[in-house]
């Protein structure tokens, strides 16, 4: 929060991202998660879409590349959390509101535009990482407008030896006390991401792009496409900038 507060105002985007870079890698050496992450090939101003199994994810991710994400704006509300979350690029979305999704939908576009890669969780809440969830094509539409790339990013948490690792899984009743005693209580965890060709925009509709998505870190992470369910409206997780805690819950449903 001292940096955000005394050093953000005096330097400029590149330098932003650095540090935000850093403070997510500091964090994942604290929780004793090894970064296994190879996104040098991403093309800036790209819409990263991932699965979501945790509130570390933001980490994990900020750590590899430093995006803005998308939050409910829900969080703008927390005490120091939403200031810090406000000031890191996060874009706040309130959910079951077709309007304002407009209007997150144009800050998202000038991001993009302006080469900053934007990062949404398109399955509306956490999952263990044992499935995947049906992705919310809403939030795909800015990329559809301004022509910029979908990224697909497949996201897994394996123990050393290659097995899945449950402990980062921030779902159901789980508490930010237990999952953060869980992570500790493992002796190292492997945060893999794994990025699949990008999907070209111009053309296409943002739910046939959301399918493909879908598809794309299903096979990357060995697990069953995506289903013919018609989409529903955009719900969204509690995303949390890289320089916060999460509070609330771990797994909240999508609005319809």
């Amino acid at each position: 929060m001292a940096t955000v507060a005394l050093i953000y105002p005096l330097v400029g985007d590149a330098r932003r991202l650095a540090l935000k870079q850093r403070w997510s890698r500091r964090l994942l050496d604290i929780l004793g998660i090894r970064l296994d992450a190879a996104l040098g090939g991403v093309a800036p101003g790209s819409l990263i879409v991932a699965n979501h199994i945790s509130w570390v994810d933001v980490f994990v991710i900020n750590a590899a590349r430093p995006v803005a994400f998308v939050a409910k704006a829900d969080v703008r509300q927390w005490p120091l959390v939403g200031w810090l979350a406000a000031r890191t690029d996060t874009v706040f979305l309130r959910r079951g509101s077709r309007g304002h999704a407009k209007i997150v939908n144009a800050e998202i576009d000038a991001l993009l535009n302006a080469g900053k890669d934007v990062a949404i969780f398109p399955e509306g809440t956490t999952t263990n990482g044992s499935c995947l969830l049906g992705f919310h094509g809403a939030l795909l539409q800015p990329a559809v407008e301004t022509g910029r790339p979908v990224q697909p990013l497949a996201l897994a948490y394996e123990t050393p030896d290659g097995r899945r690792s449950l402990a980062p899984a921030y779902v159901g009743d789980t508490s930010l006390g237990q999952c953060l005693a869980t992570m500790l209580g493992e002796r190292s965890i492997v945060a893999r991401l794994r990025p699949t060709p990008p999907l070209t925009t111009p053309g296409r509709e943002r739910r046939e792009l959301a399918r493909a998505a879908h598809d794309a870190i299903a096979l990357s992470l060995g697990l069953p496409p995506a289903s013919s369910r018609p989409e529903r409206s955009v719900g969204l997780p509690a995303a949390l900038p890289s320089g916060a805690a999460p509070t609330g819950s771990p797994s909240p449903a999508p609005a319809d």
